[in-house]
């Protein structure tokens, strides 16, 4: 995955510590929809900065995919899976598949929660690529 960052100060170690500025999905044109309020978070990461970026340098960022893809199939696709199965074998069955279907919803968000908590002892590795021209 790859994005623009702004260097904030550089480690000791080589490293360096980035701004990552997370847009809300709706893009920020709250003048177009009537305005919803969504504020704009900035995330702090350490990243390697093998391109030796200065304090103040907006730099392309790149970490794995992979950890985005996860996260998402975790948390939207699984717990929507295990609700349709639960769902229709219930209703196959009988009965009670909204209730089913719905404890089938709760267990799957169980490994997404469990992902999380994995990603805040382990956050994923940052590199810094390249400078944004």
């Amino acid at each position: 995955m790859r994005t623009k960052a702004t260097v904030d100060s550089l480690l000791p170690d080589g490293r360096a510590e980035v701004l990552i500025a997370r847009k809300s999905a709706c893009s920020g044109d709250c003048h177009k929809c009537g305005g919803c309020g969504a504020v704009e978070q900035t995330l702090r990461v350490a990243a390697e900065n093998p391109v030796d970026a200065k304090r103040g340098d907006i730099v392309w960022l790149e970490s794995e995919s992979r950890t985005v893809l996860l996260s998402a199939a975790l948390l939207y696709l699984l717990p929507l899976l295990l609700f349709l199965i639960g769902y229709l074998a219930a209703y196959a069955l009988g009965g009670w598949s909204a209730a089913i279907g719905a404890g089938g919803f709760v267990l799957g968000l169980l490994p997404a929660v469990l992902y999380d908590r994995r990603l805040k002892k382990r956050p994923p590795a940052y590199t810094i690529t390249g400078f944004v021209k």
